[in-house]
């Protein structure tokens, strides 16, 4: 695994276990200047399958302890998922090689036990599951009950290091209206608990069982989220700024913009092409914004629009248009955002990993499940969601 690299890189993690709320806004706002770059740190939610069965095997916690004190290594709420991050890198195939290497540790540890997967939602598994018990987790087992067993979602998140508090502001706040084509390339759940929901992506819904989920709302200024922050604490519902699940959140604690609505993809490519779309989709917002360009912040009603037809339809439906109301093809609309964001993939370094999104928009994970389960059935396709994971695990090499 790489070292941590330059301190005044982005570091996502540990993101959700010791994020505290700072003390007033000049502490809240100076993580913020320190990092810039767009650099990137990425966590993937990994599902942890009985190696029998192939259903979800509550073990996370045993298979973190055979991979030892890893920082990259970290169990979740759900006792059956595992989730690896990488530290701050300023290239996509950096931080998707780190990735692979900390699958490849992983999938050591299971031994003949267990197996791992990656997709938004577990095929066939009940959808009631089991919980962690230590620590914050049993306190969010405790609070939110139904909603913490039923909490069987594995995403994709994303950290960039825009640069600047007020400038990350901005960029958040236009970010809202652009998340809808992210989900929708990276739809990977149209399963869950044994049936075909004809939902592209159903793992947000299940995400919605918690509070403080989907659209984020517009953050006016820090002193704003600030008061938020503080009203939040006074009433004890949300201790501090990682209680806030919405699918971009400021992080205090790293100083980045987190965005978390994809669904946990598939393969390797698939992954480091969503990962490039969001690191130079949030490099051309932060340029518009310096060049003075008025960025439209959106209403959330009218985003939320666009996230249902996203999450249903994936890219083979229509989006709506902000502005006017005019149905446009969601196909149309994401290759004309590729279009503009592929000078900012040269700067960055990501060429390659961009252009792995034209064949997400040919043919999404989500698709791709639906071919598998025809002609194996939902256990099939988690056993060949579990191969693939394992092929893929190790040294990054030229892979179809």
């Amino acid at each position: 695994m790489r070292a941590p690299g330059d301190p005044g890189l982005a570091m996502p993690g540990p993101p959700d276990h010791d994020v505290l709320t700072p003390a007033d806004v000049t502490e809240l706002r100076a993580p913020f200047e320190r990092t810039g770059g767009y650099t990137i740190g990425v966590e993937q939610e990994l599902m942890v399958l009985d190696a029998r069965t192939l259903d979800l095997a509550p073990r996370a916690a045993e298979l973190a302890a055979a991979v030892g004190a890893e920082p990259w290594c970290r169990t979740e709420l759900p006792a059956a998922q595992i989730e690896v991050a990488t530290a701050p890198a300023s290239r996509v195939g950096d931080a998707v090689a780190e990735l692979a290497d900390a699958h490849a540790t992983l999938v050591s540890a299971c031994g003949g036990r267990l197996r791992l997967a990656s997709g938004g939602t577990h095929p066939f598994a009940c959808a009631r599951g089991v919980v962690a018990d230590e620590g914050r987790y049993a306190r969010l087992a405790d609070d939110y009950g139904w909603a913490a067993q039923r909490a069987l979602a594995f995403g994709l998140h994303v950290h960039v290091a825009v640069g600047g508090a007020d400038r990350t502001l901005a960029v958040h706040n236009a970010l809202r209206s652009w998340l809808p084509l992210v989900s929708a390339l990276s739809v990977n759940s149209p399963f869950h608990d044994g049936i075909d929901t004809r939902m592209a992506s159903v793992r947000p819904k299940l995400c919605e069982s918690f509070p403080r989920q989907g659209v984020a709302p517009i953050i006016p200024s820090f002193e704003w989220y600030a008061e938020l922050l503080a009203w939040g604490a006074r009433a004890g519902a949300v201790p501090d700024a990682s209680y806030h699940w919405w699918e971009t959140r400021l992080h205090p604690r790293c100083g980045t913009l987190e965005i978390r609505c994809p669904d946990a993809p598939g393969t390797q490519h698939d992954l480091a092409a969503i990962v490039a779309v969001v690191q130079t989709l949030v490099a051309w917002l932060g340029d518009r914004i310096d060049a003075g360009e008025p960025m439209p912040v959106h209403d959330t009603l009218r985003i939320e629009e666009n996230r249902w037809r996203a999450m249903r339809d994936g890219v083979s439906g229509e989006l709506v248009d902000l502005e006017t109301g005019r149905a446009v093809p969601t196909r149309g609309l994401l290759a004309a955002l590729l279009g503009r964001l592929a000078p900012f993939a040269l700067r960055l370094g990501c060429e390659r990993e961009l252009a792995g999104a034209v064949r997400l928009l040919r043919l999404t994970g989500a698709e791709r499940q639906r071919v598998v389960a025809s002609e194996r059935g939902l256990r099939g396709l988690v056993e060949s969601m579990a191969d693939r994971f394992a092929a893929e695990a190790g040294p990054v090499a030229d892979r179809a």
